[in-house]
């Protein structure tokens, strides 16, 4: 299992120091997807550019996933 960071950005990165170890890029994307759901549910408006950035253990970026994909 590889170790995966999901940093939040809107403009300013927030890290994460800690990680998840997940099974496959895959399971990263599908893990960020949720938490955007998560984000949405407890605050339902919120900056448009906000995104989760995933990246692996190595510092290569596997996914961006915005959280409001509907603001403008």
């Amino acid at each position: 299992m590889r170790t995966y960071y999901f940093d939040i950005k809107d403009g300013v990165p927030v890290r994460d120091r800690s990680g998840l170890e997940l099974v496959s890029d895959g399971a990263a994307i599908a893990h960020s997807k949720d938490l955007a759901d998560r984000v949405r549910r407890e605050k339902p408006k919120g900056h448009p550019g906000l995104r989760i950035v995933v990246l692996d253990e190595s510092g290569r970026e596997v996914h961006r996933e915005r959280i409001y994909p509907d603001a403008t």
